[in-house]
C-alpha cells in the first residue's frame, strides 16, 4: 500500500484551472442558447420578434464572406480609433494635471464636445474625409478619448502628496515622479475607462458605417434593416457583440497582466 501510495503521490497534476475558465463560459453560452432555442419553439414565438438561434447562425453560415470581411474592417476602424483615442486622453490627463491653467481653458470644451450627438458628429466627418477607413476611426476616436482621459485625471489626483514629495526629496525630476508614481497609480482607474472606450469606439465605427460604405458591421446592418431580413439583423447583433466581447476580453487580460497588484488591493 505504501508503494501505491508513494506512485500516486509522484503522479504529474495536470491542472485544470484554465482549461475550466476556458470552458466554462462556453457551456454557459451554450445553454443559454439551448433556452432560448426551446422557449421560441414552445411559446411559438414569431421569428419577426426573436428567430432561433439556429436561424441565425443559418444566416451567418450562409454567407459567411460578408460577415467576415465586414467583421474585419470594422475590427479595423475599431482599433484605430480607440487606441488614438486612448493615447490622447492619457497624454491630455498629463497635460491638465501638470498644467492647471490649460485644464480650466479646454477640459470644459472636451465637456461640451461630448453633447454633440455622434451622428451629427459622423456626418460632418464623412463630408470631410469621406466614406474612408480613416473617416470612421476619427468618429470611434471621437467617442472614446473623454472616459480615458478623465478616469487618468481620477487616477492622478489619488496620488498622495506626500510620495511626491518624498520622490522630490531624492532628487526626482518631473518625469520620473509622473513615470514611477503618477502612471503606476493611474493605471486601475485608466483600465476602467479604456474597457468601456473599447465598447464605444465599436459603436462608433458602426455609427459611421451607417453614413455609406461598401463593407463593415453597419452596412451589414442597414442592408438587413431595408430588406426587413430579421434573422439577418439579429445575426449582425450577435456578430457585432462578439466583436465588442473579444475587444473587452482583450483589454480585460491587459490589466491582468500589466495590473498584477489589482488583486491584492
Amino acid at each position: 500500500m505504501s508503494g501505491t501510495a508513494t506512485l500516486a503521490a509522484n503522479l504529474p497534476v495536470v491542472s485544470t484551472g484554465r482549461l475550466g475558465a476556458v470552458l466554462r463560459p462556453v457551456l454557459w453560452l451554450l445553454l443559454a442558447l439551448a433556452v432560448v432555442e426551446a422557449v421560441v419553439v414552445v411559446f411559438g414565438i414569431r421569428s419577426y420578434y426573436l428567430p432561433r438561434p439556429s436561424v441565425i447562425a443559418s444566416t451567418i453560415m450562409a454567407t459567411p464572406g460578408a460577415y467576415l470581411a465586414g467583421l474585419w474592417r470594422t475590427f479595423l476602424e475599431t482599433v484605430l480609433g480607440f487606441l488614438a483615442g486612448s493615447i490622447f486622453g492619457v497624454v491630455m490627463a498629463v497635460l491638465f494635471h501638470r498644467w492647471q491653467t490649460l485644464r480650466e481653458l479646454f477640459f470644459p470644451l472636451f465637456v461640451v464636445s461630448q453633447t454633440i450627438p455622434v451622428i451629427a458628429f459622423g456626418a460632418v466627418v464623412v463630408l470631410w474625409f469621406g466614406n474612408t477607413l480613416f473617416a470612421k476611426a476619427v468618429i470611434s476616436f471621437y467617442i472614446s478619448f473623454l472616459p480615458v482621459t478623465v478616469n487618468t485625471m481620477l487616477g492622478f489626483s489619488a496620488v498622495d502628496p506626500r510620495q511626491v514629495q518624498l520622490m522630490r526629496s531624492f532628487g526626482a525630476a518631473d518625469a520620473q515622479i509622473l513615470r514611477r508614481l503618477y502612471l503606476p497609480a493611474a493605471l486601475p482607474q485608466l483600465f476602467v475607462a479604456l474597457k468601456l472606450a473599447s465598447s464605444l469606439a465599436l459603436v462608433g465605427a458602426i455609427v459611421g458605417e451607417w453614413f455609406g460604405d461598401t463593407t463593415g458591421l453597419g452596412v451589414l446592418l442597414l442592408q438587413a434593416m431595408y430588406n426587413e431580413n430579421v434573422a439577418g439583423i439579429w445575426a449582425t447583433i450577435v456578430v457585432s457583440a462578439c466583436l465588442g466581447m473579444g475587444l473587452y476580453g482583450a483589454v480585460s487580460y491587459a490589466e491582468r497582466r500589466i495590473v498584477f497588484w489589482g488583486g491584492e488591493q
